[in-house]
């Protein structure tokens, strides 16, 4: 019986890999139709990312501003929102809802490309929403680092927290109260939590 579920996974295995996938090139990704999606690759399938609702909107808006305006005071480099694919070795397009690229990073690539940028970004942000799983989360975030990522944040609005990860596994968790710092990624950055979570006055 073992013998017989080994020679079928082996089967499968060698059946999986007869199966080409598809190399997507800048100009296919680029040409893809505004229907209102943001798209990633995924082990050469197009994965549709959607849209999600007005809270997610705001964090990724109000982290973006907080950290963009920091960044580009100190002349460290470059944030890019979620319409920003990096290009991964294993082919696959990400496109993290925030992102930071050290201008070091950027310097020797060249620049601020037309297209899409090689390797993950130095800071990979994603914020939380109803319709991300675990399981995917986690494989992005393996992915940033395989492609040069050195600091991953990943915000959840409504359990009010922040994951931090400096390598696949998380190495500290930020709530209210704590500051969460860019480290020697961006370094003096430091965010108020009890600020960020804080909930906004009408």
């Amino acid at each position: 019986m073992i013998e017989a579920l080994e020679g079928l996974a082996q089967e499968l295995a060698e059946n999986s890999a007869a199966v080409p996938r598809k190399i997507w090139t800048d100009e296919e990704f680029m040409a893809l139709p505004d229907d209102g999606n943001r798209y990633e690759v995924v082990n050469g399938e197009l994965v549709a990312v959607g849209s999600a609702g007005a809270k997610h909107g705001y964090y990724v808006s109000l982290i973006h501003i907080i950290l963009g305006a920091y960044v580009r005071r100190q002349k460290l480099g470059f944030t890019f929102d979620a319409d920003t694919s990096f290009k991964m070795k294993s082919g696959n397009r990400r496109s993290p809802d925030c992102s930071f690229f050290s201008k070091e990073r950027l310097r020797s690539l060249g620049g601020i490309p037309k297209g899409y940028i090689e390797g993950a970004p130095d800071l990979a942000i994603e914020v939380l929403s109803e319709a991300n799983t675990v399981g995917e989360i986690h494989d992005k975030i393996v992915e940033y680092f395989e492609n040069g990522s050195r600091l991953v944040w990943v915000i959840h609005p409504e359990e009010k927290y922040v994951l931090v990860y400096r390598q696949p596994e998380p190495a500290a968790l930020k709530r209210p109260g704590d500051i969460l710092e860019g480290e020697e990624v961006i370094p003096g950055f430091a965010l108020d939590l009890s600020e960020f979570f804080a909930e906004p006055e009408f």
